[in-house]
């Protein structure tokens, strides 16, 4: 079965950078473009010069270092090779911000179809705006079922009821749209190193882990599955089942194993 490919996708400055950080890994990425205008960023498991794949189908190598002087117009992605654990078990695609009025959407709705799900990044203080929901509803009907709803930099609502209130009104707006809507402090989350209190106060764990679900069932199962227990309604602020045993991809703190054989994945303890 081939990998699935998730997209990282949101209004511009919604958190996807770090979340790209968080997920393969800080510092490991070779992107350190400062420039904001870069076309879709495909990430896939491996060595060698990233390749520029043009809007007529032809690739080309280049040096990293040049990624900054890529025509946005003209190409389709750019495929990076990384080593992160991660996507030894999945792609990334890091989109460009769909609100950005310097950019054409023609720019990450010529990559979207490649993709199997999305992880959708919104700022918690602005929460599932309307921009936002309207291009979602334009997505093909089947990514829903594989993609998630990141309420980002969550950390920055101070009072708990004001947190609740956005949660609720988001999941009575887009609950039967993404697989699972998580309440996200990514920021906090890419800085807990071994602090398991702070990783676990950032909302990373169910997040991971409703991600993993997804990249292990594949697609197309994972729609299946999804239909099979639509009377349960879409995941919101709570963990998925997890069906697969041994998967040791996820950061650290987050581990899980089936050491005792029962076919239950549990959550250890952080790994030094």
């Amino acid at each position: 079965m081939d990998k699935p490919v998730i997209a990282l996708m949101g209004e511009f400055s919604a958190g996807k950078s770090t979340l790209a950080n968080l997920l393969i890994g800080e510092g490991v990425s070779p992107v350190k473009v400062t420039a904001t205008q870069l076309p879709p960023i495909w990430y896939t498991h491996g060595k060698g010069n990233p390749v520029v794949m043009s809007t007529e189908g032809m690739e080309t190598e280049i040096e990293i270092e040049a990624l900054e002087d890529v025509d946005v117009e003209t190409t389709a992605y750019v495929r990076v090779f990384v080593q992160a654990e991660l996507l030894e078990l999945m792609d990334l695609i890091d989109m460009p911000g769909n609100s950005d009025p310097n950019m054409s959407a023609d720019v990450w709705e010529r990559a979207i179809h490649h993709a199997n799900g999305v992880i959708w990044c919104s700022h918690a203080n602005q929460a599932w705006r309307q921009s936002e929901a309207a291009v979602w509803e334009s997505m093909p009907d089947e990514l829903y079922p594989n993609s998630m709803l990141l309420l980002t930099r969550f950390d920055k609502i101070r009072e708990e009821r004001d947190g609740k209130r956005i949660v609720a009104r988001v999941a009575s707006e887009a609950a039967e749209m993404f697989a699972g809507i998580f309440p996200v402090a990514l920021l906090q989350a890419q800085q807990a190193g071994d602090d398991r209190e702070m990783w676990e106060k950032s909302g990373a764990t169910p997040f991971l882990e409703c991600l993993i679900d997804i990249a292990m069932r594949g697609g197309a199962d994972v729609a299946a599955s999804t239909d099979e227990k639509a009377g349960d309604g879409p995941l919101v602020l709570t963990e998925t089942e997890l069906v697969e045993p041994k998967v040791s991809v996820l950061p650290r703190r987050v581990k899980r194993t089936d050491d005792e054989g029962t076919g239950q994945i549990r959550r250890q303890r952080p790994v030094a």
